[in-house]
C-alpha cells in the first residue's frame, strides 16, 4: 500500500514538474544543430551521478535558482565583475553546489558543437536528466 502511494506521488510529482516547464527546449531541440547534444549530457551526467548521486538535488536547485529572478536564462553562471555582483555571488545562492558538473557538460558540448548549445539550455538538460535518473533510482528502490 505504501509503495502505491510512493509510486502515485512520485509520478504526479514528474507530471507537475514536467508541465511546469513549458518553455521553448524540448527533447530533439538540437537534433539538426547539435544532434549529439542530448546524449552528451546523459552520458557526462550518467559518469557524475555514479560517483556521486548527491550532487542530483543541488544541480535541480541550481536550476530552480537560474530561473527565479527573470527566468531561466543561464545568469546562475555569470561570474562577478569589480563593478558588478553577480547572481551567483548573492546571499540566497551561496551554497549552490554542482558548478564544476555543469563545467564539465558544457565543455563536453562545446567540443562536439562550438556555441550552439546555450548555458540555459544546459542547466535545464542537466536538471532534466538528474530528475530522471533519481526517479529511477527511487523506483527501483520501492
Amino acid at each position: 500500500m505504501a509503495t502505491s502511494i510512493s509510486k502515485l506521488f512520485l509520478g504526479l510529482l514528474l507530471l507537475a514538474f514536467f508541465t511546469a516547464t513549458n518553455g521553448q527546449l524540448k527533447v530533439g531541440y538540437y537534433a539538426e544543430t547539435c544532434p549529439n547534444a542530448e546524449a552528451i549530457v546523459k552520458e557526462v551526467m550518467d559518469q557524475v551521478m555514479y560517483v556521486a548521486p548527491s550532487l542530483s538535488g543541488p544541480l535541480l536547485r541550481m536550476h530552480f535558482h537560474d530561473c527565479w529572478i527573470r527566468g531561466c536564462d543561464g545568469s546562475i553562471l555569470i561570474n562577478s565583475t569589480k563593478n558588478n555582483t553577480a547572481e551567483k555571488d548573492s546571499p540566497p545562492n551561496f551554497t549552490l553546489r554542482g558548478y564544476g558538473v555543469i563545467d564539465r557538460v558544457k565543455a563536453a558540448l562545446e567540443k562536439e558543437c562550438p556555441g550552439v548549445v546555450s548555458c540555459a539550455d544546459t542547466l535545464a538538460i542537466v536538471a532534466r536528466d538528474v530528475t530522471v535518473a533519481v526517479s529511477f533510482a527511487i523506483l527501483r528502490v520501492l
